[in-house]
């Protein structure tokens, strides 16, 4: 019998850019919070991996909206990332094109950013200046002068970036984030702030040129109004759709409704979960999946919370 909600272990990644916001005291760039490979922490399934479990379970895990996207893979990988430098100026391919260049098996990485936390003056890149032509995008990239085409765009706290694939785009310094994508990691490097090329940090020229596509930008979304108690739809696309929980004093109620997971990371504060009789307690950064076939379920605030929910 499918368990009625999976607490997940993170696993986290160091790389040059991580800060110390994640693990204080240690670098952490990412925390794969929801993850195919990521061990459930507790229960029957304690130690198995998500894969696993979505392997075992399919449809009750995953809702019947996955099957015909992903089989049974687990549809979503989502991450914190703490950018304490910026990151490369990267693009991610479409599902045909990863199909094309990486093989049958693969996905494309259409993503959204939500900003949980900004330093005074953070940017990020978010696409290119406005006409910017696949030649001039191919002269800057081979002569490692994309900054001069670089659409920067200032972002604060609560703001959401919707990243649909083709965008050439990077993460500023001074941003704590929460990301949600496609099953995919994906990411072909084209500028690297003339870091040197070594430690795998290799540029891809060729598969970003055949990726990328100049006249995709994005823009940030202010968070909406938050009463106590709500939820509020951030983006929706047809990977994911993604919604921020607000809750000081009231519960939250939610139903899976037999059509597909929850995915949902505490991003601040400290909640209970309740499901039939069970109860769970879920504190900063914890993660859960919810499976579709679990139906109704109950956040009650321990003291306030603020969380995000990706399903399908």
């Amino acid at each position: 019998m499918i368990p009625p909600f999976l607490q997940l272990i993170p696993e986290y990644r160091q790389y040059l850019w991580g800060g110390q916001r994640l693990r204080p005291g240690q670098l952490t760039a990412e925390a794969w919070v929801v993850y195919e490979q990521d061990r459930v922490a507790s229960g029957l399934w304690a130690g198995r991996t998500l894969a696993e479990v979505s392997a075992e379970f399919g449809s009750d895990l995953l809702g019947p909206r996955a099957l015909p996207r992903t089989s049974t893979r687990f549809p979503l990988l989502i991450k914190l990332l703490d950018c304490a430098q910026w990151l490369s100026l990267q693009v991610h391919p479409n599902d045909e094109q990863a199909r094309k260049l990486e093989g049958p098996d693969q996905f494309g990485k259409t993503e959204a950013w939500h900003i949980l936390e900004a330093d005074p003056g953070a940017k990020i890149i978010a696409g290119l200046k406005p006409a910017t032509t696949m030649d001039a995008l191919s002269q800057v990239i081979r002569s490692g002068t994309i900054l001069d085409l670089a659409q920067y765009l200032p972002v604060q706290s609560g703001d959401t970036v919707f990243m649909q694939a083709g965008t050439i785009h990077a993460l500023g310094p001074g941003l704590m984030v929460y990301e949600v994508q496609q099953t995919s990691d994906l990411t072909y490097r084209v500028f690297d702030w003339n870091r040197p090329q070594t430690g795998g940090r290799v540029l891809h020229i060729e598969k970003s040129l055949a990726v990328a596509n100049p006249l995709i930008t994005s823009h940030a979304l202010p968070c909406p109004s938050l009463l106590d108690g709500s939820s509020e739809q951030l983006c929706q696309s047809e990977y994911f759709t993604l919604e921020i929980l607000n809750a000081t004093n009231s519960a939250i109620k939610g139903d899976t409704r037999g059509e597909t997971f929850h995915a949902l990371t505490i991003t601040d504060g400290a909640a209970s979960l309740s499901v039939g009789d069970e109860v769970y307690g879920l504190g900063r950064y914890d993660s859960v999946v919810i499976p579709a076939a679990t139906g109704p379920y109950r956040l009650e605030p321990q003291g306030g919370f603020r969380a995000l929910r990706s399903s399908l």
